[in-house]
This record gives C-alpha cells, structure tokens and sequence, in this order.
C-alpha cells in the first residue's frame, strides 16, 4: 500500500488508541452531554447534510448503482432526524461500562464477579448508509470504545458532513474529537490498513455486500464480528391465521427491500399456499414484485418464473422474491437449515407446539413467531440502534447494541486472602 496511507492510518490508529483510554473512563454523564450535543449539531447541519447527500446521489445515479444501494444510500428529512433521534436514544439508554455481575463468595475466601469494560479501539468499514455513521459512532461512544469509521465511496460528502457534527459534539462536550474518527479518503488501501492494525484496532465490523464481508474475513488480522447476507424466510404454517399471514408476508418484503431484514424467499404450506397466494399476489403485482418460484407455485401463478437453485440462496436486496410450497414443517426447517444465512426468520401459526419447534430447532440470530422480519433491527428491539446484526457464535449474536460492544473481565476481592 501507499506508504503516505499507512503514515497516515498509523497516525489516525495512535489517536485512536489514545482517546480510547479517555473514553473508557469517562463518566456516563459526560458520554451522555456529548450524544445529545451530537444530536444537536446533525440537527442543526440537517439541510448541510441534505446537501452532501444529494452530490452523493447525484454520483451514484451517473455511475449505475443498483436501486436497493440507492435507496440505503439517500437521506430524507425523516432519516436525518432519526439519525438524531438515535443518538439521544442512545445517551438514555443504561451504561454497560463498568456493570458488576455474578459476585460469589469461594470457600478461599475470595469473592469471585465479572465487570463489563469496553472492547478498546473499533473499526467499522461499511457501504452505503451514511445513517450507519452516526449509529455506530454513537454507540462506540456510550460503551466507552473509540471508532474509526470508513464509509463506502459512494456516501463520501454524506459522511463527511455528519463526521463533522459527530466531531463539533464531542468538542462542545469536552471530549477528543479523536474519540470518533471518520476517514475522508476513498483509497481502498485505507480499508486493508486498518485490517492490518492488530496494535491499534481491538475488532472491526464490516456492514455491506457479500464481496465486502468476504473480503475483511479473509484478509483481517483483527478480529471480525460479521454477518454475510441477511437470507430471511418468512413460512407459513398449515395453522396461520391467513390475515395476518398475508400481512406479514407483504411486510416482510416490501416495507424496505434494501434491509437486511427484508423476506427473500417465501414458504407456504401446501394446505394454505392457494389462499395466502389468492390475496398476496396482487398486493404484489401492485408493488413490482418479481416472484420466482418452485413448480407448485407456478402451477397457481401464471407466468411466474422458475426458481433456480441459487434463488433459494440469494439476498436480494430488491423487489424480487423466491416462493416455495413444502409440505410439512420439517421441510420448511429443512429449507433454512440449507440455504437461509442465520440472520432472521419467521413462522406464521396459531399452534403454540408448532412455533416452540420452530423457535427451538431454527438456528438464526433472530427467530421470529406471527411478526414481520423487518423487525429485525435495533430500534425495535429496544436497543436504540445497532452497529450491525452479528450471525456469527462468538462473543454476540443479532442486533449488536451497547452490550455487545463490551466484554467481561473477572474481578477477584479478598480480604489480605492467601492461597493455601
């Protein structure tokens, strides 16, 4: 790489790691005054924002890029007052710093308990979503973790603009500006620089497309917590409440296609399929959707395109939904066992026996019973935002909040306690 890339990363890492050392020890008040100064200037600089947005939309419509990256890419009024919202949401949330667990007395006479403590120094690399900069800044800050942020090319002046209000906040707050540190380069070497800054980066998070995930799972030498695809299955059961299957189904898919949450293959259960099909599909037609499906589903929709095996496999980000009609909920948990990614999935039933199955034997970050996998989001949980939604089996697993951006150490207390 450019050696003035990696002089300049080394420099930007050193601050990092220094601010990191203050922000772990700095009281909730002072975190807290400094999200809601944040909020505040992103509030303030909303129409500046607007502005950068719109270069950024402007640029990306001339060099192609796909209708689901435009959509996660642009930024409303509404957007940039959540991303506002989020921050104070955040800065009302309990601190997990220092939170004390499991104190046990030992025979020895040492009492044995668990201290949450901040992961130190987070990288996150991300595409599109300029919101992303403002959420996992946030986050960062309450859970006592520096960040440095690197955005996708295409959201560069979006980003920019809202790295400088996250940076006038932490000033107004009286708190290094380095605490949160967004890099305004759209040279790829930055990306495999901070991949490879063990000394200077505890954990990076990668937010983006599959080539992406792949990429920082390959090349980091820091530890990574990932998700590769959000392949989410919504099934409905031979016991679901048509009205509220066809609801969610329709949810599931088209409130938002560009979120990782959104329904890209739909499972039927042969005894309802025709049914739900009667009512959802020209709720579908109506809203564009392309549906792709197994032979059964063709046979009760004229002119729908056959499913091939990589349609089972893909997130598509878009209007387009796979259908398969299975016989049995075995098969249906067999389907997601195969090809789903862990991320979120849900069943549509009235059988209580039928959905613990499903909860239990499911294995995906999220399992979701009669609910619309979009919720599948840190709002929602009560999180206040997220920094990404984990489908790995270490450390955290779905939306990660403020807990999941801390670890636990063991703290020992004894009383001038000897081992014998």
């Amino acid at each position: 790489m450019p050696s003035e890339i990696r002089d300049a990363m080394d420099a930007i890492g050193e601050q990092a790691r220094s601010a990191g050392q203050v922000i772990a020890r700095t009281p909730t008040g002072a975190k807290n005054r400094a999200l809601e100064a944040m909020a505040r200037q992103i509030e303030g600089a909303r129409d500046r924002i607007l502005e950068a947005n719109a270069a950024d939309l402007e640029a990306a419509n001339r060099t192609g890029l796909s209708s689901a990256l435009l959509d996660r890419l642009e930024l409303t009024p509404e957007r940039v007052g959540a991303m506002a919202e989020g921050l104070a949401q955040i800065a009302s949330l309990p601190d997990p710093v220092g939170e004390i667990s499991d104190m046990s007395p030992r025979p020895s006479g040492i009492t044995v308990g668990k201290m949450r403590v901040p992961l130190g120094v987070i990288g996150i690399i991300y595409e599109s979503r300029p919101n992303v900069t403002a959420d996992a800044a946030g986050l960062c800050l309450k859970s006592g973790n520096a960040a440095i942020l690197r955005g996708g090319s295409e959201a560069l002046h979006s980003n920019g603009a809202i790295g400088d209000c996250l940076a006038r906040g932490l000033a107004e707050a009286g708190l290094p500006e380095s605490v949160i540190q967004v890099l305004k380069t759209t040279d790829r070497s930055a990306v495999s620089a901070m991949l490879q800054s063990p000394h200077y980066l505890d954990v990076i998070v990668p937010r983006g497309g599959r080539g992406l995930i792949e990429k920082v799972s390959a090349e980091s030498q820091v530890p990574v917590i990932r998700h590769l695809d959000g392949n989410c299955h919504v099934f409905v059961d031979d016991h679901a409440d048509v009205d509220k299957a066809v609801e969610i189904a329709f949810n599931a898919k088209c409130r938002r296609y560009g979120v990782c949450g959104a329904m890209e293959t739909l499972l039927l259960a042969s005894s309802v399929a025709a049914a739900v099909l009667e009512r959802l599909l020209p709720r579908y037609v109506e809203a564009g959707v392309e549906l792709r499906g197994c032979a059964r589903t063709r046979e009760m929709v004229p002119g729908c395109t056959g499913a091939t095996e990589s349609d089972w496999e893909t997130e598509y980000l878009a209007p387009v939904l796979a259908v398969r009609i299975v016989d049995s909920l075995d098969e249906a948990i067999a389907h997601i066992g195969r090809y789903g990614s862990g991320h979120t999935d849900a069943i549509v039933t009235n059988d209580l026996s039928r959905s613990q199955r499903f909860i239990r034997e499911v294995d995906s970050s999220s399992v979701m019973v009669n609910a619309s996998t979009q919720f599948a989001d840190g709002f929602e949980y009560g999180l206040g935002a997220e920094i990404g939604i984990s489908t790995d089996r270490l450390h955290v697993r779905g939306p990660v909040g403020l807990e999941g951006l801390t670890i636990q150490k063991y703290i020992v207390y004894g009383d001038g306690t000897t081992r014998p």
